[in-house]
């Protein structure tokens, strides 16, 4: 199997129902990197952790799931958390306090790169992870997540960060909310055409109990529903998403070194796999509380 390298936050996420608080290991590349690992690929993750009572946690729970830590991920400092006002409807709302700079040399070699979320926006290490995808986009595919945050990154318009981002990636996983937030009220199919237009093999984009539409550079597209009977709370639930279609889209050769081709000419049967994977991973996790990752036995 290809080494798979994520880089980006891990971070405690802080939730609050109804007036009682609990706290999960979160972060959206480090849920994406737990998913991964859980699911057989070897995994390791860039991320910055503090060396106090939290970072400990979050080592414990990250390394449990099978991940690898990066060289520098735990530093002298607080770990980042993020505040999770839940809803009757079990969706979020988060409030941040993260700090970013990661050390990003001693990597290894990696066949994936995944990065996303607040990697590729919050400074000072936003830049360090562009160069980064930017130079590893030679010999690995690369998949993004833009899930934007304005209560980290601010209001604004972010399209040009982000969209150099997809510039760099092959596989490109998004959420109706991260549209809004970057094109305001604009037709789902005209940015999946974007996307694909900026080099992108593959754009899926996610609309929570809406399902899911997606469009791959060979011209095949499509739309499913989700299949969560019932939802707990939403957290993490685009991360497993996502882990669950890098996972089917590895064992199907379509990610990896020297598959660029052959991921944008995949028709509807050749992703077919990979996006059944990504609902089942989902709805999986949405059925429990927190960041759940389910293995390929619970799939």
């Amino acid at each position: 199997m290809h080494r798979v390298l994520v880089v980006g936050e891990a971070l405690v996420d802080v939730v609050d129902r109804d007036g009682a608080r609990s706290e999960h290991v979160g972060g959206s590349p480090a849920n994406v990197a737990m998913g991964l690992a859980r699911l057989g690929h070897p995994t390791v993750l860039a991320a910055c952790v503090g060396d106090d009572e939290r970072g400990d946690v979050v080592v414990e729970h990250v390394t449990g799931h099978g991940v690898e830590l990066s060289h520098g991920t735990v530093r002298p400092g607080r770990t980042s958390t993020a505040q999770a006002l839940l809803a009757p409807d079990g969706s979020a709302t988060y409030t941040f306090e993260i700090e970013w700079d990661p050390t990003l040399d001693g990597l290894g070699e990696a066949g994936h790169v995944h990065t996303g979320s607040l990697a590729t926006v919050l400074e000072p290490g936003a830049v360090d992870v562009v160069a980064l995808v930017r130079e590893r986009r030679e010999a690995a595919s690369i998949s993004y997540d833009p899930n934007i945050r304005p209560a980290v990154v601010g209001e604004g318009d972010h399209r040009i960060g982000v969209e150099e981002v997809i510039a760099l990636s092959d596989v490109v996983k998004g959420s109706d909310e991260d549209v809004r937030e970057l094109y305001g009220d604009v037709d789902l199919d005209d940015v999946m055409t974007r996307w694909l237009g900026l080099g992108a093999g593959l754009v899926v984009i996610t609309r929570g109990a809406d399902g899911v539409v997606w469009r791959a550079a060979s011209g095949a597209s499509g739309s499913a529903p989700t299949r969560a009977p019932e939802v707990a709370d939403t957290v993490g639930a685009g991360d497993s998403f996502m882990a669950g279609l890098l996972s089917g889209l590895l064992d199907a050769g379509l990610l990896g070194p020297a598959t660029r081709e052959a991921l944008h000419a995949a028709d509807e049967a050749a992703l077919a796999p990979a996006l059944d994977r990504a609902l089942t991973t989902s709805a999986i996790t949405v059925g429990r509380p927190g960041a759940y990752a389910p293995d390929r036995s619970e799939l």
